[in-house]
């Protein structure tokens, strides 16, 4: 991708980040009353992720886990029908709402509204024991969304983990400013027909 590419994305990112931020206002304020009803002290939560140039970010999400959902301090993904979500949290997750608050990650340029989902270091490590090519991945920010997101889902295993990275990586190698706007309107069309990704 050009330079000049990589500023119109960056541009593009800022703009509809704000727009979202904006018009999802209200569903923003609807999930945090659903939450507060549902007995969660603290809808939003922050949690330390990896992003472009390898550097550690605080990534916002709305709760969807009880709140000792990782008591023994031990990282692990969510499965299906996983115990430790809350009623509220299943559906947010099913249908990715709970991601909606990263649209402030965006803005700020942590992350791009295409690019590789951003991981935890627990869970990278673990990548990197079966092999060295997640480095690559820090060559980009990293997404709200990607053609992994839509095609491979929530990863909880580790050959969905390599799956997604070989994903990632193909799209780093092939990645354009019409390639971005095809995975948005493929994002958009899952969400508005209410498609599980």
């Amino acid at each position: 991708m050009s330079q000049t590419a990589r500023h119109i994305k960056r541009t593009t990112d800022v703009f509809c980040s704000l727009v979202a931020l904006v018009i999802l206002s209200p569903v923003f304020f609807i999930i945090y009353v659903i939450l507060k009803v549902e007995g969660c002290h603290s809808p939003l939560i922050r949690q330390e992720r990896i992003g472009y140039k390898a550097r550690p970010f605080t990534i916002y999400k709305f709760r969807t886990m009880h709140t000792d959902a990782e008591s023994d301090g031990v990282p692990r993904l969510a499965v299906k029908n996983d115990d430790r979500l809350t009623p509220a949290g299943k559906i947010l997750r099913e249908y990715h709402l709970d991601e909606l608050p990263q649209f402030w990650n965006v803005l700020t340029g942590d992350m791009s509204l295409v690019g590789p989902r951003p991981e935890r270091k627990y869970f990278i490590d673990q990548i990197n024991q079966v092999t060295t090519d997640y480095r690559y991945i820090y060559a980009m920010r990293p997404g709200l969304t990607s053609r992994a997101t839509i095609e491979n889902g929530y990863t909880d295993n580790m050959e969905k983990m390599l799956r997604r990275l070989e994903m990632d990586i193909e799209y780093l190698r092939t990645r354009s400013l019409w390639g971005d706007c095809k995975l948005i309107v493929r994002t958009l069309g899952s969400f508005l027909c209410g498609k599980k990704i």
